[in-house]
C-alpha cells in the first residue's frame, strides 16, 4: 500500500536554547511571522498554518554525531519569491552556508543560532523535471545568483517577509542505518523511493514529488539518538488529506508493530532512528 499521493510535510517542532536569539532570527532574517507565543513555545509561519514550532530550553545543548535534523526546507511559491528572499538575506548580512541548483529546484542553505539546518528553495515546474529511466533526475550544481536576482529587474517589489503561500516542502534527517530507515519509510509508511545518493543517502516522496523526506547517515552509521532536552528536532508532522488515508497508514504501523501514541492532535510514533513523527490530517 502506498501513502496517499497528496501527503505533505507539516509543522516542524524544534528545541532551541534562547528565544532572545532565535525569534529575531526567524522573524527578521528568515521572514517568518510570529503567530503566537505561549510561555516556552512559539509558533511561526507565513500567515497561514504554522510552519515551525520552537520550544525554548535554556539548558539545551547541541550534541554531535547523532540522529535528528539535517535540515528542514521552506518552500517558497516562485522564483521571484526566492529572489526577494535572497536579496533580503544579502541586505541583512545573514550568513548563507551554501546554495545549489538541484535541477528540480534552486536552494539556499542556512543555520539558525543553535545550528539547526534550514533550506529555503523554490521548485521548478514539474514539466521541466528530467526523468531518466523512470527516475527524477536530481543533482548538485552551482547556484546562479545573478540569474535569480535578475527576477527583480524592472519590478517594484519590497520585502514583506515570506509569501503567505510558503510551506514546508520537505525535511532531511540524520538516521542510524540507511537500509533500515529506507525500509521503514517505503514499506511501512508507503512513500516511494525516488533516488539514492551513493550508499549514504536516500530520498522518498508521495505523489511523484522529488522528495518529501531525505535520509542520510552523514552523522555516522549507527549514530545514536540525541539525549532528551537537546537542541534540534522534537518531531515533525506528516499530513494526510483525509481520515481514510490516516487510518490506512495507522493500520500499516500497527501491522508492523510500531509503537504509537494517540495524542489530541494526531498519532505519534518514531522512526527506527528515533526521529519523532506526528501523523495527522491536513
Amino acid at each position: 500500500m502506498k501513502i496517499h499521493p497528496d501527503t505533505k510535510i507539516g509543522t516542524v517542532f524544534l528545541t532551541v536554547s534562547d528565544f532572545g536569539r532565535s525569534l529575531p532570527y526567524y522573524q527578521h532574517n528568515i521572514g517568518l511571522k510570529l503567530h503566537r507565543q505561549e510561555r516556552d513555545m512559539a509558533y511561526l509561519g507565513a500567515g497561514g498554518r504554522d510552519l515551525l514550532a520552537l520550544r525554548e530550553l535554556p539548558t539545551a545543548a547541541r550534541p554531535q554525531r547523532t540522529t535528528g535534523l539535517y535540515h528542514f526546507a521552506i518552500l517558497v511559491p516562485s522564483r521571484l519569491e526566492l529572489a526577494l528572499t535572497l536579496k533580503h538575506l544579502i541586505d541583512t548580512e545573514t550568513r548563507i552556508g551554501g546554495a545549489s541548483d538541484h535541477l528540480v529546484s534552486e536552494a539556499l542553505y542556512l543555520s539558525d543560532p543553535d545550528g539547526n539546518g534550514i533550506e529555503i528553495y523554490r521548485d521548478r515546474p514539474r514539466n521541466e523535471w528530467s526523468i531518466i529511466n523512470g527516475r527524477i533526475e536530481m543533482d548538485t550544481q552551482p547556484f546562479n545568483v545573478e540569474s535569480v536576482l535578475g527576477e527583480l529587474h524592472s519590478r517594484n517589489h519590497t520585502w514583506n517577509g515570506l509569501h503567505v503561500d510558503t510551506t514546508i516542502g520537505h525535511i532531511h534527517l540524520h538516521v542510524s542505518h540507511l537500509p533500515e530507515a529506507e525500509a521503514f519509510y517505503t514499506q511501512v509508511l508507503g512513500f516511494d523511493l525516488i533516488t539514492r545518493y551513493g550508499p549514504s543517502a536516500a530520498f522518498v516522496s508521495a505523489g511523484g514529488y522529488h522528495h518529501h523526506i531525505g535520509l542520510n547517515t552523514w552523522a555516522g552509521v549507527g549514530a545514536p539518538a540525541p539525549p532528551p532536552g537537546a537542541v534540534g528536532l522534537n518531531w515533525y508532522e506528516i499530513l494526510l488529506p483525509d481520515e481514510v488515508a490516516l487510518m490506512a497508514t495507522a493500520v500499516r504501523l500497527q501491522n508492523a508493530h510500531i509503537p504509537t501514541e494517540q495524542r489530541e492532535d494526531g498519532l505519534f510514533f518514531r522512526d527506527p532512528a528515533q526521529n519523532g513523527i506526528l501523523l495527522r490530517r491536513i
